[in-house]
């Protein structure tokens, strides 16, 4: 195997054999720097500007600001909890700049 390849399994092995267990990338808590929502435990990844450094949040609870599933994994607004619906305003432009924000809403109400 090529060393950086090598290199990238023996990082990611302890996070993979130990899914319950926090690692280094993956199953990160509330507050811990990420790069994309896959690492958080919550499922979401959110920063306050382009330029600020995202973390782990937890995800928008019912009544709160909520973005729908974004392409990149990196937030603004979170998505909401589970068994809620983002209800926002979809658009291409939106969906590309990260800018479709709603409210979570349950759909049972």
């Amino acid at each position: 195997l090529p060393p950086r390849l090598l290199l990238v399994l023996l990082l990611l092995a302890p996070a993979l054999a130990a899914p319950q267990e926090r690692g280094l990338i993956f199953n990160l808590n509330a507050g811990e720097l990420c790069l994309q929502s896959l690492q958080c435990k919550s499922g979401c990844c959110q920063h306050d500007s382009g330029l600020s450094l995202a973390r782990c949040v937890p995800k928008a609870a019912e009544n709160q600001e909520c973005s729908p599933k974004s392409l990149y994994g990196v937030y603004y607004k979170c998505p909401c909890e589970s068994g809620l619906d983002c209800d926002a305003d979809w658009s291409i432009v939106g969906s590309l700049t990260n800018t479709d924000y709603g409210i979570c809403v349950d759909p049972n109400d």
